[in-house]
């Protein structure tokens, strides 16, 4: 989970805006969903005692719940992590694509490993803009940067690039899969 990418049936025109905390395990499936379709979206992190974007998520949300997604595309403004993978999948999934079902443990399971990493605002400097984060919700390395981005409450475009199923060389290191002519499956990989 959060390792392949099916693709998608369409691309969202705009931008899918996500308010959500690395540590949340209904925000893991969310991400999760936006690896498998292969969408990016603008991250907006609220840590546990963060304040950068909480009141810009309570005044688009009317409360501070996470996950929460806005889809400009559609409209659709949404709390509850299964009802957010729902309208990924019919909005914007492969035809007959199966919505996966909410993994809680195994969601859970990752955060308990990392100790509270990635839980509490330590805010830093804000950028002027979004930083852009090319990664994939599996990668262990990815998560240590999302921990990161998470504590320091800074907001960035999240480039999905997960692995093409089925092919060899997705799983090879990058020098092995650069000498074997290697092509990206997916237009962010």
């Amino acid at each position: 989970r959060g390792l392949i990418a099916i693709g998608h049936r369409k691309l969202p025109k705009k931008t899918l805006v996500l308010y959500e905390a690395e540590y949340c395990p209904f925000c893991r499936y969310v991400r999760e969903a936006l690896t498998a379709l292969d969408l990016d979206a603008l991250i907006y992190p609220i840590p546990k005692q963060g304040n950068r974007f909480r009141e810009q998520l309570v005044a688009a949300a009317g409360k501070a719940q996470v996950p929460f997604l806005i889809d400009p595309n559609t409209g659709s403004r949404l709390h509850e992590s299964e009802a957010i993978v729902k309208h990924l999948y019919e909005e914007y999934g492969p035809k007959g694509a199966k919505i996966p079902p909410l993994g809680i443990k195994s969601s859970l399971n990752a955060t308990l490993l990392r100790t509270g990493k990635g839980m509490f605002a330590n805010p830093g400097e804000a950028p002027k803009k979004p930083l852009e984060l090319y990664s994939f919700e599996a990668s262990p390395y990815a998560r240590l940067v999302r921990e990161t981005l998470c504590e320091l409450e800074l907001p960035f475009l999240l480039h999905n690039v997960g692995k093409a199923p089925g092919k060899a060389d997705e799983w090879m290191p990058p020098k092995l899969r650069q000498r074997r002519g290697y092509v990206p499956q997916t237009e962010n990989r």
